[in-house]
């Protein structure tokens, strides 16, 4: 129990740490797909259930990875979270721990 409680610690302080996000991709798109001249870029996201895609200046585009990248993390780390906290809450009820222990 002690290294699972560790695990959802560090996964904690790990969330803690994580800058600006924002869900999406990130996708090149081009004005004349045929000749591939003017590239332009586009987020892609969905958010509350709605579907959107914005633009984004090539001057944003690196803070914007970033902040799509903190996202992924956030989501991976939210999960592996989720995950520890049922492993904890399983071990906990068949050693007959009472859910409010902790």
């Amino acid at each position: 129990m002690k290294q699972i409680e560790d695990r959802i610690g560090r996964i904690k302080r790990d969330l803690d740490q994580l800058g600006p996000m924002r869900p999406g991709s990130i996708s090149r798109q081009y004005r004349n797909p045929q000749e591939r001249k003017t590239p332009f870029y586009q987020i892609s996201y969905t958010h509350r259930m709605k579907s959107r895609t914005e633009y984004l200046r090539r001057e944003n585009l690196k803070a914007v990875r970033v902040e799509v990248a903190n996202f992924k993390r956030f989501r991976k780390l939210v999960d592996q979270w989720a995950d520890a906290a049922l492993t904890l809450s399983r071990l906990k009820t068949s050693l007959g721990f009472h859910s409010d222990e902790s």
